[in-house]
C-alpha cells in the first residue's frame, strides 16, 4: 500500500460528493468501495470505474443501521484486505423552521448525519487501531461554523460531526488521521429532502451559486494524499463568488 493505492471507504456514494469522491480517488489509483442504499447507482458507478481501469467494488449500506455499517466496513475489508480511509459523506438536508415542528425530519438528521458518522467511526476503528494506521474523512457543512434560519437542526448535525471530529483526533493522535472537509454550497441532491414550501423556496436563491461536487472531491482527495506524517485536519471549501 502507498500512498496512491489505498483502500478507501466512501458512505453516500450513489450521488453528489460521495459519488464524485469516487471516481477522483479511483482515478488517483486507490481501491474504492462504495456504500449507500441505492444499489443499481452503485452498480452502474463501478462499472464505470473498472471500465476506466479503476478498482471499485460496493455494497448496499444504510448508515443509521450500527449493523449495517459494521457489514460494511466487514465487506471491504474482505474484499481488499485493509480499511485504509473511511469518507463519511452520507448525510441529509430538509431544512425548515423550528416552529414547523417537523420532529421526524430532525430525528432522520441526527439518524443520518450524527449516528452514521458515529457508526462509521465504531465500525473502521478497531480496524485502524489494528492494523496500526488509517484515515477518517467526515465530510461537514459550513453549518458547522454556522447557523441560519430554516438550517438550526442541520447545523446543529454538523457542529456535532466537528466535534466528534475533533474529539477523535486528539484521542487517536500518531496513529488515526482525522479530517474534516466542510463545503459550502454545492451542486447535490440534497435539497431534494426539503419538504418545507418556503425553506425550499428560499434554497433556490441560496444555491444560485454552487461548487461542483467535483471541486469537493479534490479537496477530500487532496487530505487523503498528504503523507503520513501531515494531517490536514480541516477545510472549508466554497465557490468564490458566494459570501455564504
Amino acid at each position: 500500500m502507498t500512498e496512491h493505492d489505498k483502500v478507501v471507504l466512501i458512505t453516500g456514494a450513489s450521488s453528489g460528493i460521495g459519488e464524485a469522491a469516487a471516481r477522483r480517488l479511483a482515478a488517483d489509483g486507490h481501491r474504492v468501495f462504495l456504500g449507500a442504499r441505492r444499489t443499481d447507482r452503485l452498480e452502474s458507478l463501478a462499472h464505470h470505474i473498472s471500465s476506466g481501469g479503476g478498482i471499485a467494488a460496493f455494497r448496499r449500506l444504510d448508515v443509521t443501521s450500527a449493523e449495517d455499517t459494521r457489514s460494511f466496513v466487514a465487506a471491504a475489508r474482505e474484499e481488499f484486505g485493509r480499511v485504509d480511509v473511511l469518507v463519511n459523506n452520507a448525510g441529509v438536508m430538509p431544512l425548515s423552521p423550528l416552529e414547523a415542528l417537523r420532529v421526524d425530519e430532525w430525528d432522520r438528521m441526527l439518524d443520518v448525519n450524527v449516528r452514521g458518522v458515529l457508526h462509521g467511526i465504531a465500525a473502521a476503528l478497531p480496524v485502524m487501531k489494528a492494523q496500526g494506521t488509517g484515515h477518517i474523512v467526515n465530510v461537514a457543512s459550513v453549518g458547522a461554523y454556522e447557523v441560519v434560519p430554516t438550517a438550526a437542526v442541520y447545523c446543529a448535525t454538523k457542529f456535532a460531526v466537528r466535534a466528534i471530529s475533533e474529539g477523535l483526533r486528539q484521542e487517536s493522535a500518531g496513529g488515526i488521521r482525522v479530517s474534516v472537509i466542510s463545503p459550502g454550497v454545492t451542486e447535490s441532491e440534497l435539497p431534494d429532502s426539503i419538504t418545507d414550501p418556503a425553506a425550499r423556496e428560499a434554497m433556490k436563491a441560496y444555491r444560485a451559486v454552487a461548487l461542483p461536487a467535483a471541486a469537493v472531491a479534490d479537496t477530500i482527495a487532496f487530505a487523503v494524499s498528504r503523507p503520513p506524517e501531515v494531517d490536514v485536519n480541516e477545510l472549508v471549501v466554497r465557490p468564490a463568488a458566494s459570501a455564504q
